[in-house]
């Protein structure tokens, strides 16, 4: 096999519920109901180090906000 013959890694989407909870998506397929593509997309490798970096709080927005936090 030479080089240029490999394939290519699947390219995923970041994407994010309401209650900012995030998940990786596979690009060129539907995003499902309440969830939104949030700009970020690559390898999963790469989209899970961004999810790493920003959702630093698991739990929902609702239950953040039920206990008076931004």
């Amino acid at each position: 096999m030479t080089e240029s013959s490999t394939t290519t890694a699947p390219e995923y989407d970041v994407v994010a519920n309401d209650e900012e909870q995030y998940s990786i998506w596979a690009v060129g397929r539907a995003v499902p109901a309440g969830w939104r593509t949030v700009g970020v997309s690559g390898t999963r490798e790469e989209c899970l180090e961004h999810i790493e970096e920003v959702w630093t709080d698991m739990r929902p927005k609702s239950l953040r906000l039920a206990m008076g936090e931004r």
